[in-house]
């Protein structure tokens, strides 16, 4: 794929006009504030199951909290075993946990495709996405027991006519809930939460730190769920044409597409967001188009009133929406160790 956005000199400066809706922050306000009462009481409906994976040194916890409207969500948790050993014998400071939310299509797997984080130090919260596990990967077991109205095949545009049924928002609840349930299990130190995702997981690591208070770092990597208008208008591959499809069909539903994206949009959930980030981009990404990565980027923390947060960006100029795969982890960890200490 060659380049086909705009030149990155021009990226770096990209900050296009947003179409954000008025009652944004009262609109997550409340849906955040409902899923909570909804969910009661973490302490007591945060549950850890502990599971043998057959793993010497980490220790593996099937997790089911409370997500959208106190619908029970799955995660993996994943914690060094010697962590744990020292914590029994009464000599451990709690752990920085890093919660990962996953790539479109894709669920939360096995336990052993989880180790990287634990085998660094810290409580590991790998994420399920609800009603997704059956794309790629080795499944999920979270299911999305709303339903919704005439959709294109995916995941875009179920409830897309309304912002208050629109699947997203149930994710990104669901999002928002895990960092509140991981800072409730013993033995992890809730001022030091990051978040991270590849993709739609990056998209979500962007809604969540726009959304959530007190994380130490967010790492988004090639965001997904960013600048939906502009992405519908430069790029046909999917998800993104998830949407031109649906209009292709729907014509006279354009206005009403594009008004429940904006309460949905990761560029304009990033000005809100007050924790350091360390995103990724690939100049050859057509899944993902770099300007839409840009437009979350660049208007990061713009509208906190948080004053001047630390932001940067790995650029991977011949990589398309892989990005930076395995690379990712040795400069993400640096990084966040310098957070987290």
């Amino acid at each position: 794929m060659p380049l086909f956005d705009l030149p990155l000199a021009e990226l770096e400066t990209y900050a296009p006009a947003l179409d954000e809706p008025a009652d944004l922050d009262a609109f997550w306000a409340r849906t955040l504030a409902g899923s909570r009462a909804a969910g009661g009481d973490l302490a007591e409906t945060v549950r850890l199951e502990r599971v043998d994976a057959g793993l010497e040194t980490v220790v593996v916890d099937d997790v089911t909290f409370p997500g959208f409207d106190g619908q029970p969500v799955k995660a993996w948790l994943v914690r060094p075993t010697v962590a744990e050993r020292a914590a029994a014998a009464g000599d451990a400071a709690p752990l920085p946990a890093v919660v990962e939310y996953l790539g479109y299509g894709g669920g939360r797997g096995l336990p052993h495709e989880h180790l990287l984080w634990a085998s660094a130090g810290y409580a590991h919260l790998v994420v399920d996405t609800r009603g997704q596990g059956s794309g790629w990967g080795t499944g999920g077991d979270t299911p999305d027991p709303v339903g919704s109205g005439p959709a294109a095949p995916g995941f875009l545009t179920r409830g897309i006519l309304d912002p208050h049924e629109h699947y997203y928002r149930r994710v990104i609840t669901d999002a928002v809930r895990a960092v509140d349930a991981v800072r409730t299990v013993e033995g992890i130190d809730p001022a030091r939460v990051a978040v991270t995702g590849v993709s739609q997981g990056g998209g979500l690591t962007i809604a969540v730190a726009g959304l959530a208070d007190g994380l130490v770092a967010a790492m988004p990597d090639v965001p997904f769920l960013s600048h939906y208008r502009r992405a519908v208008e430069i790029t046909d591959r999917l998800p993104y044409a998830e949407i031109t499809r649906y209009l292709a069909v729907h014509r006279q539903h354009e206005d009403a597409v594009f008004r429940t994206l904006s309460y949905l949009d990761g560029a304009s959930l990033a000005r809100r967001a007050t924790a350091p980030a360390l995103f990724s981009v690939a100049l050859m990404d057509p899944v993902c188009p770099p300007s839409t990565v840009y437009a979350a980027y660049n208007g990061w923390a713009a509208g906190a009133g948080a004053g001047d947060v630390e932001r940067a960006i790995d650029v991977y100029r011949f990589n398309e929406h892989e990005g930076g795969q395995a690379y990712r982890f040795a400069r993400q960890l640096a990084w966040l160790r310098e957070h987290t200490r």
